[in-house]
């Protein structure tokens, strides 16, 4: 049994590589009898094409590229011996002093001639792999193995285009078979040359190594092939694009030629031909990282491997030519005729005919060819009975999503579709490719990257995406971007993750579309200078960013108390962001829009979650959603609503004076920074509207009546600390009104009701022991619901309504609830 390696430019790039590769070989030579094929070290091919380009340009700098390489290559020799002194040094330079005097001599006559044939060109580039293969030889030498050294222009014979040409592998196999191989030898062979039937070197095209390590397989029957990078493997995407891309462990011949067709950087499909005809298994396995397992790429059926992750493979820099005919005829003629032009001149097409009627066709080619296929298409529609039509789009790139089985996989056609729909981008067209193991889109080149990202944290990595616009940094909103930094961890055990996009107070915004670091967002947002100050000036900057920028899953957080930032709710759910509101303006604004806003989510297929709006934390809207759903209708409803004067009315209970227990729910930070607000009942009023809205009921905020907690006016202009001097006044006035329920063994409370026909009133009533509402006290919000289904016995729910923890959690929960 024998095994083939091979190892690219980036595994031989300098002299610790080298011998780091000569390692592994003997390594696995103590395990089975090894072939090596070796490409050239990193960026040599390319330095030997630029002195033929130089060359042609007549720029004497080609001299110093020549003398580039071969300081490069002294180095790696040079530093070997170092590490290695039987390594015969002298023997090695002398090779690469006769490669150079070669170089040096053919690019002399390019540069005079002002030409360069296929044959020349083809032997120039060919000079790294032919070098790495001698120094690598020398190094096994001097470690005292036996080296069979295949000699591939001589025993791999190819055909067709010189610098791109096809194996004969059968041919070659005869060719094989007659070396005589020195026992326990390792073969070595440079990759990338072959040899023609006039014996001339001719090259294997780009990545032309890998496919002489897969003919090298087929040739000598091997157990298996192992293509050595710098990647553990192949991956689900390009990790330039996203950088957390994952390994794909198994795949099969079948599909690493599909996302090799469709653009990803693997093996090239006429490597995968040989490896499949003679069903030899490939890994691909990192050169740094070597106990890795890597991918191995074998005959598997799609039943085997279709829980194996998708692969995200692009073609950029496309151009899409579309020809129209009302003659089916003539777009199959076309048809045809680019295929054969496809084959005879090496350039990769692909097509997409309308099979409806057949009178379009679509042709997307890369834009280095775009001059030769314009010219052939011109010539091939020049035809003046009939009539063409064609067009040309420019900067376009194909995005492909391939999976065993994609087709009958409902969720990623959906999420694929969603996820273009969430950033309202237009594919220009999509295809579902014959394969049923694929779709590709087609779409403009600027979206790809953004494209790429999501489909892989949507698709592959299942990431659930949130991205935050949070409107107000008081109290709630910072303590909300706490509460979210320290569920970070637990919320990406999830696959959870939460973004902050956009944070804004009334006259500053801070924003940055990947997403701002909690932990510094403070220092960011206290350098930026005040800029706004009228909110509508604001607004407009923040829809602006909307307009210029594609979001996914976005939501929009609503910590203010701002009307106007409210009515603009409507706004954002119309450009497909999730509104999360702990704002009760709107809800409490006027009814046709608190309708509307209702129809349009449903419309734009979007959330409006509020329930902070009543109760704090407390889960009251999604229980009263829960009722009106099974058909449950409310009798009546009575409730304490708020928590600031919850926890005022309980600490009268406690014999402390009124203004006292108003002092310590301000410090509490239980109240609005002015009580007043509390104190008025309009807060209250505004839950009591809402929970009747939720209801059915089509109230105003007007229709709630309101009884006054303080028995006279207070100076409304006076300031904050004035006015809680003035409380004084009142202290005898509740002190009565305690004395007065405690002889009925009752309490006094703040109440909010719901009549049976609907009636809102908010007001101070008295309430005894059998009352749900009693005891509660502290802060506590307690809401009793008499329904259909819960009667005598209400449906209680109680607990704290009040503080920014218990608000900025509500917040949250709604906010988990926006995931798709």
């Amino acid at each position: 049994m024998i095994n083939v390696l091979k190892f690219g430019g980036t595994s031989l790039a300098d002299a610790k590589r080298i011998i780091f590769v000569s390692n592994i070989i003997e390594e696995k030579s103590k395990i089975n009898k090894i072939s090596v094929v070796l490409s050239a070290p990193a960026t040599i091919t390319n330095s030997l094409e630029k002195i033929i380009q130089l060359c042609l340009l007549k720029d004497k700098n080609y001299k110093k590229e020549i003398q580039n390489i071969k300081n490069k290559f002294d180095l790696i020799v040079k530093n070997i011996y170092k590490n290695n002194k039987n390594f015969l040094f002298k023997k090695i330079i002398k090779k690469i002093n006769h490669e150079i005097l070669f170089l040096k001599n053919t690019s002399k006559k390019i540069y005079l001639l002002n030409k360069c044939s296929k044959h020349i060109f083809a032997k120039v580039i060919s000079r790294g792999e032919i070098l790495s293969t001698q120094i690598m030889k020398q190094i096994l030498l001097s470690k005292g193995h036996n080296i069979t050294l295949i000699n591939p222009v001589k025993k791999i014979l190819a055909e067709g285009n010189i610098l791109d040409a096809y194996v004969n592998i059968n041919k070659s196999i005869k060719k094989i078979q007659k070396i005589k191989f020195k026992k326990n030898s390792i073969i070595l062979m440079p990759g990338f040359i072959a040899g023609n039937k006039k014996k001339e070197l001719v090259i294997l095209g780009r990545n032309g190594s890998d496919y002489s390590a897969a003919i090298l397989s087929a040739c000598i029957k091997a157990q298996s092939c192992e293509i050595w990078t710098d990647v553990d493997g192949i991956l689900t995407c390009d990790p330039k694009i996203f950088s957390n891309a994952k390994i794909i462990k198994k795949i099969s011949y079948k599909n690493v030629t599909e996302i090799s067709n469709l653009g990803a950087k693997v093996l090239h499909p006429k490597t995968i031909y040989p490896l499949k005809k003679f069903k030899i298994p490939c890994y691909i396995k990192n050169t740094f990282n070597k106990n890795f397992i890597g991918t191995k790429i074998s005959n598997y059926s799609n039943k085997k491997i279709q829980n194996i992750y998708p692969n995200i493979a692009y073609i950029k820099n496309v151009t899409i030519f579309i020809i129209k005919t009302l003659n089916q005829r003539n777009i199959n003629k076309i048809y045809k005729n680019l295929l054969k032009i496809n084959k005879k001149e090496s350039i990769i097409l692909f097509f997409s005919i309308n099979f409806i009627h057949r009178q379009s066709i679509n042709i997307y080619v890369n834009n280095i060819h775009f001059e030769k296929v314009n010219f052939i298409i011109k010539k091939l529609i020049f035809n003046k009975k009939e009539t063409y039509k064609k067009k040309i789009y420019k900067k376009i790139s194909i995005i492909s999503i391939i999976k065993p089985k994609l087709y009958q996989n409902k969720k990623i056609i959906q999420n694929i579709y969603q996820i273009l729909y969430d950033l309202n981008i237009k594919t220009m067209y999509d295809i579902k490719n014959f394969s049923k193991n694929s779709i590709s889109l087609i779409i403009k080149s600027k979206y790809k990257n953004k494209i790429i990202n999501l489909l892989h944290k949507k698709i592959i990595n299942n990431y659930k995406i949130i991205q935050i616009f949070l409107f107000g940094i008081g109290g709630i909103g910072q303590t909300l971007l706490k509460q979210i930094n320290q569920e970070k961890k637990s919320l990406k055990k999830k696959n959870i993750i939460i973004k902050i996009c956009l944070i804004s107070n009334s006259n500053k915004i801070l924003f940055q579309e990947k997403g701002i670091k909690i932990n510094s967002w403070k220092e960011k947002f206290h350098t930026i200078k005040k800029k706004y100050f009228q909110e509508k000036f604001l607004i407009n900057k923040i829809k602006k960013i909307i307009k210029k920028n594609n979001f996914i899953n976005p939501s929009i957080v609503d910590c203010t108390s701002s009307k106007k930032i409210s009515k603009e709710y409507l706004y954002f759910i119309k450009n497909k962001f999730n509104i999360i509101t702990a704002n009760k303006k709107f809800n409490t604004g006027n009814i046709t829009d608190y309708k509307n806003i209702r129809k349009k989510i449903n419309i734009n297929n979007k959330k409006f979650f509020y329930e902070t709006n009543v109760g704090g934390g407390l889960p009251v809207i999604q229980t009263i959603q829960n009722l009106k759903q099974t058909g449950d209708k409310l009798i009546n409803f009575k409730g304490i609503l708020s928590g600031s004067l919850s926890f005022i009315f309980g600490k009268l209970e406690q014999k402390i004076l009124f203004s006292d227990a108003i002092k310590q729910a301000k410090e509490k930070g239980l109240t609005e920074p002015d009580p007043r607000e509390d104190l008025s009942g309009l807060d209250v009023a505004r839950k009591l509207l809402i929970i009747a809205r939720e209801f059915g009921y089509s109230l105003e905020l007007k229709d709630i009546q309101i009884k006054k907690i303080l028995p006279q006016l207070c100076n409304s202009n006076s300031t904050v600390q004035k006015f809680l001097k003035e409380t004084k006044k009142f202290n005898k006035y509740f002190l009565n009104k305690i004395k007065s329920a405690k002889k009925n063994n009752k309490k006094i409370k703040f109440i909010a009701k719901i009549s049976n026909k609907g009636k809102c009133t908010v007001q101070i009533e008295e309430v005894d022991k059998k009352d749900p509402l009693y005891e509660i006290k502290n802060g506590e919000n307690a809401l009793s619901f008499y329904t259909k289904y819960y009667q005598p016995i209400p449906l209680v729910i109680r607990g704290y309504g009040a503080g920014k923890k218990v608000t900025a959690s509500g917040v949250l929960s709604d906010l988990l609830k926006t995931i798709v």
